[in-house]
């Protein structure tokens, strides 16, 4: 790789890690940044001025919930000035239709809405939090006002038998695309890995709908695929390549090659609060570290696919080995292999769970279902503490 790589295109945009829902396999660090740390108005509009200066075209709007700044419009307004497209990655929760016009009226473009189950109950189960209903509600807003909507579903033991239910429900909200990602294990994931890992008898069979729906649907929705990790042996190629297309910034302003990254040790992640967009890119330790090939150990310093999948997954090799720096464990020919296969392997009840439905909350408190019915450590809206 050149000693001056190309250029960021996407930026993803973490305005807070606020939230709404309680996902068990949430993206989201385990130590969240509070409300208090968050980058002001100012330090946002500035960053997407420098940001489309620097040659970004498309940013990602996202959290936790990004509707929760009471400036988000604000934000779009100037991603939009700058000359990038913005998408909205959002839980659907608080969007209303006034909402939607005054971020339309900023210069949003599109919409990615997240949905856990296509049965309300179900959803709302594993979201932890009563939210079906509002995400229903979204859609027909969106739609309405002629955003192009994507629908994002996390997959996992939980829902994967209802990957054909989920695409219809796509469907009948409109959207253009929906994509059943298979979860990824680090962070709230990995914590939750026990109670999420599906078989490979139900991966295959949601692969097989998701070919037959492809079909079916072809030319109307784009349907998009992606295999867990655990269980085809191939490495992905994280974010593209590491510092490679994308970056990250978390809602203190601390800037990562991709969002998961603030885990790992010794990196020392900057911040735009005190260095600029190209510096950081091009000469931070962070972004710098793991980029292009000359990092590698063996096996992948001579595997014919190094820069193809450049190793895997930096996050993962640090999760599951201690060290960020060997090769993916996903990857057939990385010596820790064994380690996901054996998960992937384990025998496990993949019957899902009798569905309960969420008890009211009293005023100031999320409702939760009783804690047999829902196998999961949830995450928690403050940093630095677990749910129970």
């Amino acid at each position: 790789m050149s000693e001056t790589p190309q250029r960021p295109w996407a930026l993803l945009a973490e305005l807070s890690h606020g939230c709404p829902l309680h996902c068990p396999y949430c993206s989201n660090p385990l130590e969240l940044v509070r409300r208090s740390a968050e980058l002001s108005t100012d330090e946002w509009c500035e960053l997407m001025r420098r940001a489309g200066e620097f040659g970004v075209v498309h940013t990602h709007l996202s959290g936790g919930e990004p509707l929760l700044r009471v400036d988000l419009e604000q934000i779009v307004a100037a991603a939009d000035a700058a000359g990038i497209y913005t998408q909205l990655v959002t839980s659907g929760v608080g969007l209303t239709e006034d909402r939607l016009g005054s971020l339309v009226d900023a210069g949003l473009r599109s919409v990615q809405l997240s949905v856990q189950h296509a049965d309300p109950a179900r959803s709302d189960r594993i979201a932890g939090h009563r939210a079906f209903a509002a995400k229903e509600r979204a859609a027909a807003l969106i739609r309405a006002a002629g955003l192009p909507l994507g629908v994002n579903v996390v997959l996992h033991r939980d829902n994967l038998d209802a990957v054909d239910a989920l695409v219809d429900l796509a469907v009948a909200w409109d959207a253009e695309r929906i994509e059943l990602a298979n979860t990824q294990f680090y962070g709230w994931a990995l914590r939750n890995r026990e109670a999420l890992l599906p078989s490979r008898e139900q991966l295959a069979r949601a692969g097989a709908a998701i070919e037959r729906r492809r079909a079916e649907l072809a030319g109307t929705i784009e349907l998009v695929w992606v295999m867990p990790d655990y269980f085809d042996g191939v490495a992905k190629p994280c974010m593209g390549g590491w510092g490679a297309v994308s970056l990250t910034v978390a809602p203190d302003g601390t800037v990562l090659p991709c969002p998961a990254a603030s885990v790992l040790p010794d990196l020392d992640p900057p911040n735009v609060r005190d260095r600029t967009l190209e510096w950081i890119w091009e000469s931070s330790p962070a972004f710098t570290k793991y980029r292009g090939t000359a990092w590698m150990p063996e096996p992948c310093r001579s595997c014919p696919s190094r820069e193809i999948d450049f190793g895997g997954c930096r996050c993962q090799a640090y999760a599951l080995t201690g060290d960020a720096a060997r090769t993916d464990p996903a990857c057939a020919l990385s010596p820790d292999h064994a380690l996901v296969r054996a998960a992937a392997d384990a025998p496990r009840d993949t019957t899902a769970p009798a569905t309960e439905p969420l008890p009211l909350a009293a005023p100031g408190q999320r409702a939760r279902a009783s804690a047999a019915s829902v196998p999961y450590v949830y995450r928690t809206p403050a940093a630095g503490r677990r749910a129970p």
